[in-house]
This record gives structure tokens, sequence and C-alpha cells, in this order.
């Protein structure tokens, strides 16, 4: 485990009860995020991915497992804890513009609201309200209420309101799914920025190629697990020339256990069971072949 982690899940379950109906959203899922990274969240819908961003945003709370954002142990939080975690450790931007905002309320009284309830002193709020303007390029928004402003600048506001505590880290569930692809682009960027302005750890669940390929690591749920990771980095060849890698990793959970892609098992014909051969420096996995 990273000495710099900020974001550790543990064989986390989410089980909902419907009716007498038990659905696992959430399967023994690990997770570690850095202090300072920005980190794609990608997944089928019913994979689980908008359950672990409601757990870690403090929404919702998880069945079984260990999950810690900061100081904060999730599961072990008094409602009291769950306000001030809220209010002061995250910040979180939901899908719909609508739901960010309030719709009587200007830019500039909407992004001072968090601060009221943390009783901030009035001319600090006002410098960071300003300062907020500013950062997301809504300055000209100051003053206008949700209904006078684009779907683009509602986003830029509602990413100001969760960022007006100063809270170490940002939750987007599907920051551009109601934008098109221009002003998606647009939001991202503003994502980016907070990101390396402020160095604040920004988790986002996209469904989106184009946000989560421009990310450097993209985290892929499957059936309430991690599955995969995609890690990109910058490399120059030797025209100086710079290029993106992306390398695809599977993820092993804590019992040793790893999730083969589809492609991979179709390719191969692998079914119940696999065979197994250490080999120096890698492992090789072969398909059962005693024709069961």
């Amino acid at each position: 485990m990273s000495g710099s982690a900020l974001i550790v899940c543990e064989s986390l379950v989410r089980i909902y009860q419907t009716g007498s109906i038990e659905v696992q959203a959430l399967q023994g899922l690990d997770l570690v995020v850095d202090s300072g990274e920005m980190v794609a969240v990608v997944g089928a819908s019913g994979s689980g991915k908008s359950t672990l961003l409601s757990i870690l945003a403090g929404i919702d709370a998880p069945t079984a497992g260990s999950a810690r954002v900061a100081e904060w142990d999730l599961l072990a939080m008094s409602r009291a804890d769950r306000v001030r975690y809220r209010r002061h450790t995250v910040g979180f931007v939901r899908q719909q513009t609508a739901s960010n905002l309030v719709p009587y309320l200007t830019s500039r009284q909407v992004i001072d609201l968090p601060m009221v309830a943390a009783r901030t002193p009035v001319r600090q709020r006002r410098e960071r309200v300003d300062e907020l303007l500013a950062a997301l390029s809504v300055t000209d928004c100051a003053d206008r209420k949700p209904s006078q402003m684009s779907g683009g600048q509602q986003q830029r506001v509602a990413i100001a309101v969760a960022l007006a505590n100063q809270p170490p880290v940002l939750f987007a569930d599907e920051p551009t799914g109601e934008l098109d692809t221009a002003t998606s682009a647009e939001v991202f960027g503003a994502l980016r920025q907070v990101n390396e302005r402020y160095g604040v750890t920004v988790v986002i669940v996209t469904h989106d190629q184009a946000v989560s390929t421009q990310v450097a690591r993209t985290v892929a749920i499957r059936d309430g697990r991690t599955s995969s990771e995609v890690v990109r980095r910058t490399a120059t060849d030797e025209a100086g020339d710079t290029h993106v890698i992306a390398e695809e990793y599977a993820v092993m959970d804590r019992a040793g256990r790893v999730q083969i892609p589809r492609e991979y098992r179709e390719a191969l014909q692998l079914t119940n069971r696999v065979r197994l051969a250490l080999e120096t420096g890698h492992v090789q996995i072969h398909p059962d072949g005693t024709g069961r």
C-alpha cells in the first residue's frame, strides 16, 4: 500500500435488500487512490461504480469490509461525523446539473452556502467565492441563477460549490453525462485544472471513453470488484517526440483472485478451471485441456 494513499478500500461489500431479493452491488472491492491523483472509474451499468462513489462521498454506508478516506473510517462514523466529513473532507458533483445548484440562488450565493454552514468568517467567504469563480472561469456568472447559465457553466459552478470548504477530495459522478462533446471537454478541463492548481484528489465515475482516456489512471469495475487498471505515461522517443503509452493491468485482490478479461477467456476457451505454470519471472495460464 502506498504511503501517500488518501483513499483505501479493502474487501468492500454493499448489499441492498429489495423486498425479498438481495442485490450485491459491491462484492469485495479493493481500491487505493493516492493523494493528488486524478482517477477515472469506469464500468457497465450495474457494475457498482456509482455505489462505490456514494459510499466514498458519505452518502451511502457500506455493509462490510473497510473503507478509509483521509483520517476517516467510513464504517465507524456517527451521524455527526458524517456531516463533518461531507462538509470538510469531500466535495461531490452529480451528473444532473440542476441537482448541484439551487434554482433561486445566484452562483455567488450557492458557492457561499457551504461556507455559511461551516461558519467561515464573511471576509474569508467573499475572497474564496471570488477566487473560485475566477479559477473556474465563471466570474461573469457570479450574479446569474442556474436558468441563466449553460449546462457547462452550471457544472463549473457546481465544481466551485464542491470546493468551497477546501476539501482534499472531489468526487464527480458522470459530470459530463448531460453535456455535448465540446462542453464535456470544457468541464473535464476544469476538473483537471483544480486537480493541478489545488492538489485536490479527483475521482470521476464515467462511461465517457473520451474522459477516461485523458487521466493517468483508469480503474475498471466489473461485477462489484475492481477488475483491471489502465496506467498511462508519457514517453519521449529518439527523435524527441512525445507520445502516450497505455498499459493495462489485471487487479489481484488480497485473496489472490484475478479477473481475466472476457476477450482473453473467449480466445483461449477458458471455462471452469485453468492450468497454471510457474515460470521464471511470470505465471502462465493454460486452458484445462481435460475435455471437461
